[in-house]
């Protein structure tokens, strides 16, 4: 969406604080409230099952984890108050911190941890890596558990500290029981604020409001590590998703923060001296990920075919449209990261539509549909499906592009059929670069089939290159790894690079404290009057 700023101080103008949706003015509002404009309206509330960032940011409100990683990527005792590692590398025991509590005020125990831990590593790709390595887990006591290994895993505390989706939050037991591909209902954990479920309407508002008996660590906050203080008493998610609502909300001093304002309204913003804007760290991967189950995007030719014909700039201008905020990414990991080579890449992505319609033709495409999956109201995937939608067509494929909802996108995205069934060929997404740092954490190159990242991509060479590059502790054998992964990638093709961007983010000037980090966090922070 294209409006200029005569459309949004119109649109400024005529909003007053009654059209929030439902919710309070700011005079009506209790003073120490945070309103807050999310990339999308909180959809559904398990950060386990979802990799969705607006549900992994919901989770750092209400959980909390074992480990945490800082700001230098070093990982940091969260809940842990101490652990000892048996001189085999093969016993694992773990001590809690005295205090830590659910909001139901029930303590949290060594079984609500060991539960939460099973869950998360059902799910995740470094979770499931992990499991392959654990024999088994024992309660020692109340604060004390041990964790058995069949072999020596150094990375552990990477695994139970990381940073973001899916993050191993820890909840109570009986929460953590649920079976890891369905949903959890109760949203209870034991960090800084409380999810008022209550007050939640799904796709629209949430509410959060601070837990006080809360212990914070005693170090200075760092990203995701040391004290988590909340300083503010309740803080508001408002579902505005027109642009101009939002824009208008923000230049009044209806909303503090709005997470994902739309760059080409920046120098709007930037003109109200009382909002701030900030890059996000590392930035976000733009993509396309394909369904290897089905038709035609089965065959790794026509898969290849597809990536040789990228454009990134084209995708990178229809999401931010300016070249100070985006920038070339032909590699798996995070630009400019130590694991990131780039191997392959030149060639693979060769911005080559006639060379990618030979390709298409050697491949043997015999003109099945494609069905673009695109969130309408998600405009960093949307744009990025435009975009696709007239190369496909220029490739002389035939293409259905569906619009859809983010709820309903996250719910057609896990059905594995064939499109007339419910299911889907190819869709867009983003990634933080903190998930694509190395093979470890990068959820999006496992292949191993039904277990994989939506699209269940399946290749022995692919896993075990990671597998290798996880038992390697040489930085130097790790980067060769790294290369021989990326340049396999650009053979198979989990999914094609569509550019790096930056997406800032704008907030009153009246917060202060934030902890700028590629997860929006909102410990820290106050607010003036």
């Amino acid at each position: 969406m294209r409006l200029n700023r005569r459309q949004i101080l119109a649109g400024s103008s005529a909003l007053s604080a009654s059209s929030l949706v439902g919710f309070p003015s700011r005079a009506q509002s209790r003073a120490n409230t945070l309103r807050f404009i999310p990339s999308t309206p909180l959809p559904s509330l398990d950060p386990i099952v979802a990799t969705s960032y607006v549900i992994r940011n919901h989770g750092y409100l209400i959980y909390d984890t074992l480990f945490a990683t800082d700001a230098q990527f070093r990982i940091q005792p969260q809940m842990v108050q101490s652990w000892e590692t048996a001189p085999d590398g093969l016993r694992w025991t773990f001590h809690l911190r005295d205090g830590l509590m659910f909001h139901d005020e029930q303590p949290v125990r060594a079984q609500d941890c060991i539960a939460s831990i099973k869950r998360w590593s059902a799910r995740d790709a470094f979770g499931q890596t992990f499991a392959t390595f654990v024999e088994g887990y024992d309660v020692v006591d109340q604060r004390t558990f041990v964790i058995r290994l069949k072999k020596p895993f150094p990375m552990l505390p990477d695994a139970l500290g990381k940073l973001s989706s899916n993050v191993p939050f820890i909840m109570p037991e009986r929460v953590a029981m649920m079976e890891p591909t369905k949903n959890i209902t109760e949203a209870i954990g034991s960090g800084p604020w409380r999810f008022m479920d209550k007050q939640w309407v799904p796709g629209q508002n949430a509410i959060y409001e601070r837990f006080a008996k809360y212990r914070p660590r005693e170090e200075a906050p760092s990203w995701a590590a040391g004290g988590k203080v909340a300083k503010i008493d309740r803080i508001e998610w408002l579902p505005l998703t027109e642009v101009s609502a939002a824009v208008g909300a923000l230049m009044q001093g209806e909303v503090d923060w709005y997470e994902q304002p739309p760059v080409d309204l920046l120098p709007l913003l930037k003109s109200n001296p009382e909002i701030a804007i900030e890059n996000v760290p590392l930035g976000l991967i733009l993509l396309m990920r394909f369904n290897h189950l089905q038709p035609p995007f089965n065959n790794p030719g026509i898969r290849r075919a597809v990536m040789m014909a990228i454009d990134q700039t084209d995708y990178m201008e229809a999401v931010v449209g300016s070249k100070d905020y985006y920038k070339e990414c032909k590699t798996f990991f995070t630009p400019g990261s130590p694991m990131s080579t780039g191997a392959g890449g030149q060639a693979a992505l060769g911005n080559n539509l006639e060379r990618a319609k030979a390709m298409l033709q050697e491949a043997g495409y015999k003109n099945e549909k494609v069905l673009l999956l695109a969130p309408a109201d998600q405009p960093i995937a949307y744009n990025q499906c435009l975009v696709t939608q007239e190369l496909l067509k220029k490739l002389g494929m035939t293409v259905d592009l569906v619009a859809t909802d983010w709820a309903s996108f996250i719910g057609r995205r896990s059905n594995r059929g064939l499109p007339d069934q419910g299911g889907w060929s190819v869709f867009h997404t983003l990634w933080s670069g903190a998930d694509v740092l190395n093979p470890a954490l990068h959820p999006l190159l496992r292949s191993n089939g039904p277990a994989a990242w939506f699209g269940w991509p399946e290749d022995a060479t692919l896993e075990g290159l990671r597998d290798q590059w996880i038992a390697t502790p040489d930085v130097a054998k790790q980067k060769e790894l790294a290369a021989s992964i990326e340049k396999r990638a650009f053979e198979t093709v989990p999914y094609a690079p569509a550019g790096l961007v930056q997406q800032p983010m704008a907030y009153r000037k009246s917060l202060t404290g934030m902890v700028l980090s590629p997860v929006q966090f909102f410990w820290n922070m106050e607010k003036k009057a």
